[in-house]
């Protein structure tokens, strides 16, 4: 874990939370770090959405029916 740490309260699903403990027992690593990595992953994935968004702007906009003649 970084020295620069913000401690936060999260509420976990019980069911998630015992996955968590488990996870983090088995891996010998600390639940905090396997949630700080989850969460890179997530955020990264959701800025890589966004910068293909961004990228194809510029495109021409399909309605579905145009999409399902291309198709055919």
């Amino acid at each position: 874990m970084s020295t620069e740490s913000v401690r936060s309260t999260l509420y976990l699903e019980p069911a998630l939370h015992q996955a968590l403990r488990i996870k983090a027992a088995a891996a010998h690593r600390s639940m905090s770090d396997i949630v700080n990595d989850a969460l890179r992953q997530a955020l990264r994935e959701d800025e890589e959405d966004l910068s293909a968004f961004s990228e194809r702007g510029g495109e021409k906009v399909l309605s579905y029916e145009e999409f399902l003649a291309q198709l055919k």
